[in-house]
């Protein structure tokens, strides 16, 4: 392991994995850990370059407020705080922290006093992303505020002699301006850290990892064609090779031919030299389902079987020492990773059971974000149609299916979602949109067809753009690509009448529907 390395103490924010990205962006690898997870000892091992607190939703002078060892602050190691850990940091060397009169959130002038530090690329007045409702109101001694705004008279401040920054605005956003510039310089300015992150030496490093954890042992994948768990395929074949086996569960929540394409291109006719099992348990699926309209329960539902099915297939193909799953970074943030809230769980997450009939599970990506993630298919040899396919979730139509789950609903989105995709190809916006699909509303409404009145479903078309899928915004499809969409959509599959567009970014809402 490289000693150019960020540690990042996670205090529950929201956005934590942004900024793990930022330091991988400076080519320099990064790791997160609980604050409460993680010892001084620990972090001595860890033997960082630098250290980055993060946000998170308390104060840091309540009661039994996330807080870390002072001890930190005596290790001769750079640290940047983050909003909370801005505040954290204030706190803990004497600084005073109260309830803002005025709190801040979202975009926010930033008037910038000192640009020696981090701040080198801010302009006088910058655009910064702020939430909180506390604030640094006096700093510690040593401290020079660098920034303030009309309401926050701290907005960052920096010690440069002993290495410590704190900005109260979150840079790792994208709604920062130069906010990226802002780690940059924390990370190769301040602790000066090399350039060494690169996603060959990951594989190198995941593909020994990998081999030297199963040893002689057997490995069942859970493959479901996407692009995680086809990169997780390619990785482990490299590691492990005839002790892989991989098992395709057709749950019958999958996009229209999705199963019969996964079939194709990893079973005995594929370019890929894999065990391929395919087990076709879509009744099963829809006998679980039956009747549950509850978002989290489907989506438990949908993991509990998922291992199930894995468990049973492990026992006809002989003894298996572990499963391998392609759970990556976003999947871990929404699932609530330490004490974050939890968005939704996702199945090869929190979805889960509490009793797996396995030494251990496997997740080599679990630390990377998506479009890390299709690099590291491309450094493995994978081809492009794969590495660049659409993601896919989990638990599959079961969550762009609202309300309870049947086979007539899932014919519906399958027939509604191939019509948007390949309108969408063919208007050449493929390439341009980062996820894009249909999903079925559990509300029907009046509509007329011909001389006869209907009263059926209405489908939702959702497309977004985003880089690392934490946050995203609505794509802006032409007009007349929409128009084309809804006609055929409405001509072609029955029991629909209406169809919806979905402008909503994330925040506040998901990419998925569920």
């Amino acid at each position: 392991m490289s000693s150019n390395r960020i540690l990042i103490i996670d205090f529950g924010g929201q956005y934590n994995q942004l900024i793990a990205r930022r330091v991988r962006e400076c080519g320099v690898y990064s790791e997160i850990k609980g604050f409460e997870s993680v010892s001084l000892d620990e972090i001595r091992a860890f033997d960082p370059k630098g250290i980055i607190f993060t946000g998170g939703p308390q104060s840091a002078y309540g009661e039994g407020a996330p807080s870390i060892d002072d001890g930190i602050f005596e290790l001769g190691v750079p640290v940047l705080g983050i909003c909370y850990g801005a505040q954290l940091m204030a706190f803990r060397l004497g600084g005073k922290i109260e309830s803002a009169p005025t709190s801040e959130y979202g975009r926010t002038e930033v008037a910038v006093t000192g640009k020696d530090g981090i701040l080198r690329a801010a302009d006088d007045s910058n655009v910064c992303w702020m939430s909180h409702t506390d604030y640094i109101s006096e700093p510690p001694a040593g401290f020079t505020v660098t920034a303030h705004t009309d309401d926050c008279p701290v907005a960052a401040m920096e010690d440069a002699s002993r290495g410590f920054y704190a900005v109260q605005f979150h840079p790792e956003v994208n709604h920062t301006e130069h906010g990226a510039e802002f780690i940059r310089e924390f990370v190769l300015g301040v602790c000066k850290c090399d350039q060494d992150w690169k996603m060959d030496s990951f594989a190198e490093k995941q593909i020994a990892a990998v081999r030297e954890k199963v040893g002689d042992g057997r490995v069942l994948l859970a493959l479901s064609g996407g692009v995680d768990s086809s990169v997780v395929a390619a990785l482990l074949a490299k590691a492990v090779g005839p002790q892989l086996t991989c098992v395709f569960v057709d749950h019958g929540l999958m996009r229209k031919n999705e199963a019969d394409e996964v079939e194709a291109i990893f079973g005995t006719e594929g370019d890929f030299d894999l065990n391929f099992v395919r087990v076709n348990a879509a009744e099963r699926y829809y006998a679980k389902l039956a009747g549950v309209t509850d978002p989290e329960r489907k989506r438990k539902i949908i993991g509990e079987e998922f291992i199930r099915v894995f468990e049973e297939e492990s026992k006809k193909i002989g003894a298996v020492d572990f499963l391998a799953q392609g759970t990556i970074y976003p999947d871990i943030i929404e699932s609530g990773l330490g004490k974050s809230a939890v968005i939704k769980s996702h199945h090869n997450v929190g979805g889960l059971p509490d009793y797996v009939d396995f030494k251990e599970i496997i997740e080599p990506l679990r630390m990377l974000f998506k479009d890390e993630v299709r690099q590291l298919g491309r450094e493995l040899g994978l081809p492009e149609y794969l590495v660049s396919r659409q993601p896919f979730p989990g638990p599959g139509l079961g969550v762009r299916i609202i309300g309870e789950v049947t086979a007539e609903k899932v014919r519906i989105v399958q027939d509604a979602d191939a019509i948007y995709r390949e309108e969408i190809d063919k208007a050449g916006l493929a390439g341009s949109i980062s996820q894009y699909y249909a999903a079925l509303t559990n509300m029907q409404t009046v509509g007329v067809m011909g001389d006869f009145r209907t009263y059926d479903y209405a489908i939702a078309l959702r497309a977004v753009i985003t880089s690392d899928f934490m946050t995203a915004v609505a794509a802006e499809i032409p007009w007349e690509v929409l128009q084309r969409v809804m006609t055929r959509i409405v001509n072609e599959v029955d029991h629909v009448n209406r169809v919806f567009y979905d402008l909503t970014s994330k925040p506040p809402g998901t990419v998925e529907m569920e």
